[in-house]
């Protein structure tokens, strides 16, 4: 019994000191966090007031889409792969109003921005050039500056190592109001594929996964060239279609596609450039005229009972149009959104180049 009774105890102090050890350790690693964040909010600080140093250059790209309340910005951030050292890092995003007074600028204890967050962030991700980081966040409408600040993070606080580096990006934003009850499309974004999901990601993973719309990921391209083995993928939403007293909608979407051309020389007054009777928009100068694809239409008999313009429901419109019978060269694709019951027409130009297979 004596025997039993010490291996016993000896178990369980083993046990309090593996207990005690992990404790430490998590000590450790959530004080390098709390001195990693204060390092990233400093950055942004220091970049509020012009005095900002970077180890790399940052890119940017965003988007637009209805938010429940105000305005949501999807945005992808690009840092050469060359340039970072670590498999993770930490980025910060701050989002402040241009028109704030300079006082309430400059970060301080009761100060709040109209967003800032610090995203954890996985560096090793696919193969390639350059590291892509996607993210969103929601401000009211407005002109904003926004900060990101990226800095690697150590795999191990307590073994030394070289300094991290940092990068700071200062980004002017005009955000649209989508809330003006006015015909309104999202940005139209060029897509590398479109992914049916078995469920909607949760609220929290919304930041983090800000091209999840309902049941569809989106996953953009990363520039606007497309070999022509490719498929040109194009999709965005539609809002604020009115609906009639009987509960009625309509809506059409048209698509013509256009190519550059070079001329050696001009044409006759009028005579290139004569589209009357053309069952197409003209094309604009320096350009000529390819195709068109089918209308899309919105509207009860098509959407099905549920959806409901005026609940917010978005419109999703696109198309996937096949380049292998393309020239090499640059296009444009034209957009005309038309709400049939308001009378109501936008226009939409989204430019891609092809290139060959």
């Amino acid at each position: 019994m004596m025997v039993c009774a010490l291996m016993v105890g000896g178990s369980g102090g083993r046990a309090e000191g593996q207990d005690s050890a992990a404790a430490r350790q998590q000590e450790r690693l959530d004080e390098a966090t709390r001195r990693d964040g204060a390092k990233l909010v400093s950055l942004a600080d220091e970049a509020m007031t012009g005095r900002s140093a970077s180890d790399f250059t940052i890119g940017w790209r965003n988007d637009f889409f209805k938010a429940q309340t105000g305005t949501f910005v999807p945005f992808t951030v690009t840092v050469e792969r060359s340039m970072l050292s670590t498999a993770t890092a930490l980025m910060y995003v701050r989002a402040t109003r241009r028109d704030a007074p300079q006082e309430s600028r400059v970060w301080g204890p009761r100060v709040r921005y109209p967003f800032d967050l610090i995203f954890p962030v996985d560096l090793a991700g696919p193969a390639g050039p350059s590291i892509r980081i996607t993210r969103g966040f929601a401000v009211p409408p407005g002109e904003y500056d926004v900060y990101v600040a990226l800095r690697e993070r150590a795999p191990d606080p307590d073994v030394p190592r070289p300094r991290l580096k940092a990068g700071v990006l200062k980004q002017p934003l005009s955000v649209p109001d989508f809330w003006a009850n006015e015909l309104a499309t999202s940005s139209v974004i060029l897509a590398d594929r479109i992914e049916t999901l078995s469920e909607a990601p949760r609220a929290d993973e919304v930041l983090e996964r800000p091209y999840a719309i309902g049941e569809y990921e989106i996953h953009p391209a990363t520039d606007a060239s497309f070999r022509k083995d490719r498929e040109l993928i194009v999709v965005f939403l539609i809002y604020n279609a009115m609906v009639s007293a009987d509960r009625n909608f309509d809506v059409r979407v048209d698509y013509h596609l256009f190519r550059s051309v070079q001329r050696t020389q001009a044409p006759p007054p009028g005579a290139a450039e004569d589209h009357t009777g053309d069952n197409h928009p003209a094309p604009r100068a320096g350009e000529e005229y390819v195709t068109h694809t089918n209308p899309q239409r919105f509207k009860p008999s098509l959407m099905g009972a549920h959806f409901d313009p005026e609940a917010g429901h978005p419109m999703m419109a696109g198309q996937g149009i096949l380049l292998s019978s393309f020239q090499e060269g640059d296009y444009r694709l034209g957009i005309t959104v038309t709400d049939l019951i308001s009378r109501r027409t936008l226009s939409r130009d989204v430019m891609f180049r092809v290139v060959g297979s």
